[in-house]
């Protein structure tokens, strides 16, 4: 976990590079055919990720008698989402190399798919060290390579390739090592299994379509309604959204496997959700508040934009930072839910959101561009989040920790005050950082959020 933090901030430098070479206009073109096919990803799965590791992680049997079935199935969906995904590329107006290049972005994604399935094998047996290092795999690679074109001629069309080159590998190696930890699986496709399986899982893919929709609407709704460069301004701000969300989306997943393992025992789960709401929360809390008031700091890398450019941008990331402030504090119950069979409801929730977020996409996106986006996401985040603690309440039979919600919000203020005060006294973005995290420390004591006899029990 550790070095797949470590290596999506230095990819996001990476990524700001080849923005800055390639033009705002260029990116945003390819962002928006990357979050297009992000949309229809779940056509390429369709939950059979997410089932395969809660019911791995409760019936071990489920691997080898399942396998030989969903193996080639999502071989043949995949072969569907392409088709899928270049379909609704030229019904939306691409043609040409754009439609080509849409083309070989989603069999990147596609393999990417098969990549996450077979790592939620791992997840399921707990063996987490090896999914987080086979997790930065592909991000190191593929940063090797840009880093190689940037000096030889970075253009789009080898960005993509290299794109699609670093994921065959991981892909293959990964293969590999499954083959080697569980042994080789044949395939035999029966379709009494697919049946079951795909009437359990499609709950989780209509999640997945959803959330696919609700992050990346944004950005096609841009490239389309506003312009290729407003696309590629929200695109420089959400790459550290994207990056910061990673530490979440590296611990959520753990939590995701030990809620289902815990389905029957709701006691266990309530001490999970407690536990992990400081896990979760707490590190976000600094990062955010630092964003907040040093957000352009973050975008040293684009030398050739103009200062409206960059305002621009700074101004989208940090609404966008309220954002993952709001993930922070409730992601964890949209996972709580989802691993408990409440996927029906989330669904429903996350749909009404959807629309909201396209109303208002329609209406603001044509004249404010990037920053309505942000603002947008904002608003649905919100909704969706007290729609979370309103399920939790209702159907989860577990209790909401109020009173560690009050404290961590209490503490962001107290950051926040910090980093004004110490803004004003100093002006240097890097003391600033420093002297907020020690004081940071010493609020979570202040507050209660860390105790000391948790560090002695620790010890």
């Amino acid at each position: 976990m550790l070095l797949n933090l470590l290596v999506k901030p230095g990819w996001v430098v990476v990524e700001n590079l080849v923005q800055d070479r390639l033009g705002h206009a260029a990116f945003g073109t390819f962002t928006a055919l990357y979050a297009l096919t992000l949309i229809f990803a779940s056509v390429s799965d369709l939950g059979l990720t997410q089932l395969t590791t809660k019911r791995v992680a409760a019936n071990a049997e489920f691997l080898p008698e399942y396998f030989p079935t969903i193996l080639p199935l999502k071989g043949g969906l995949s072969v569907l989402f392409l088709a899928l995904i270049v379909g609704a590329g030229w019904l939306i107006g691409y043609r040409g190399h754009i439609l080509t290049l849409l083309a070989l972005t989603g069999t990147g994604l596609l393999l990417t798919q098969y990549t996450s399935f077979l790592r939620g094998t791992l997840q399921a047996h707990q063996r987490f060290n090896t999914d987080a290092l086979l997790s930065v795999l592909e991000k190191a690679l593929l940063l090797l390579l840009v880093l190689g074109l940037l000096t030889v001629g970075l253009t789009l069309d080898n960005y993509v390739v290299a794109r699609s080159a670093a994921t065959l590998f991981t892909f293959v190696v990964l293969y590999v090592l499954i083959t080697r930890l569980y042994g080789f699986v044949r395939f035999r496709l029966r379709w009494s299994h697919a049946r079951t399986v795909l009437r359990a899982s499609l709950p989780f893919a209509m999640i997945t379509l959803l959330y696919g929709l609700n992050e990346r609407i944004d950005m096609v709704m841009l490239e389309r309604l506003a312009t290729p460069a407003e696309a590629g301004y929200y695109a420089g701000a959400y790459r550290w959204v994207d990056a910061i969300m990673m530490y979440m989306w590296t611990v959520l997943p753990l939590f995701f496997a030990k809620f289902a393992h815990a389905t029957d025992r709701p006691g266990e789960q309530q001490e999970l959700l407690w536990f992990g709401q400081r896990i979760v929360t707490v590190p976000l809390l600094f990062v955010c508040a630092f964003v907040l008031f040093r957000g352009e700091v973050l975008f040293w890398q684009f030398t050739h934009s103009t200062p409206t450019e960059l305002a621009h941008m700074t101004l989208s990331l940090r609404i966008l930072m309220v954002n993952v402030l709001v993930h922070a504090f409730f992601a964890i119950y949209s996972t709580l839910l989802t691993s408990t069979s409440q996927e029906k409801p989330v669904s429903w929730l996350v749909g009404i959101s959807i629309a909201l977020n396209v109303g208002l996409n329609v209406v603001l996106l044509p004249r404010y561009g990037a920053v309505a986006a942000a603002l947008d996401t904002l608003l649905c985040a919100v909704f969706v989040s007290g729609g979370y603690l309103w399920l939790v309440q209702k159907r989860a039979g577990v209790q909401i920790p109020w009173a560690m919600l009050a404290r961590l919000a209490l503490a962001f203020g107290l950051l926040c005050a910090t980093f004004w005060g110490l803004r004003q006294l100093l002006n240097q973005w890097l003391l600033e950082a420093v002297l907020g995290g020690l004081t940071f420390i010493g609020i979570l004591f202040a507050c209660g959020i860390v105790k000391l006899s948790e560090l002695k029990a620790l010890r």
